[in-house]
């Protein structure tokens, strides 16, 4: 997946009339459950999937445009609706992760706790977390005594509190 800054394509790409390129491109402006056809795909990791506006190109070598109301976290299987009404099918992308096995549920639960304690984005599977590659959260989890193993897997981790999706934007003191 390719991201382009919409400054840098400002600066580089103006065309006759101070039209920029951005506004020669289609634009993805809604997000809706990907349960119809489409006409192609488009690979994102996690931040990738968390955008409001951005220059992206699809699988196929489209450009396009997204351009959202609101920052928003775009699941993976979800569809992005072009203007035209055309379908971009949403695919997580493999990222290098940690996955953090335990000795048992109990002890799970509590590498699961001090994960949580540093605000980490965690994804909970049957038996294992995975978390995104970090050496020094990697070594606080192995004298946790916890067994750590970098891997490659798509990442949608669990989302916020009270089920708003991402959690880096909430209020509170220590």
């Amino acid at each position: 997946m390719e991201y382009y800054s919409l400054a840098s394509l400002r600066r580089n790409y103006r065309w006759h009339n101070d039209i920029s390129y951005t506004d020669m491109l289609i634009r993805a402006i809604k997000i809706a459950p990907g349960n119809s056809e489409h006409m192609g795909t488009v690979t994102l990791d996690y931040d990738g999937r968390f955008q409001r506006r951005r220059v992206m190109r699809s699988n196929e070598g489209m450009s396009f445009l997204l351009d959202l109301e609101k920052t928003t976290h775009i699941q993976p299987g979800d569809s992005l609706i072009l203007e035209d009404g055309r379908r971009l099918l949403v695919i997580a992308a493999e990222e290098k992760l940690l996955k953090v096995v335990a000795h048992d549920s109990q002890h799970l639960a509590k590498l699961a706790w001090h994960i949580g304690n540093r605000h980490l984005p965690c994804s909970v599977k049957d038996g294992h977390l995975l978390i995104r590659h970090d050496h020094v959260i990697a070594e606080m989890l192995k004298l946790l005594g916890g067994e750590v193993e970098e891997v490659s897997a798509p990442f949608d981790p669990e989302g916020g509190a009270y089920g708003h999706g991402r959690t880096h934007d909430h209020k509170h003191s220590h």
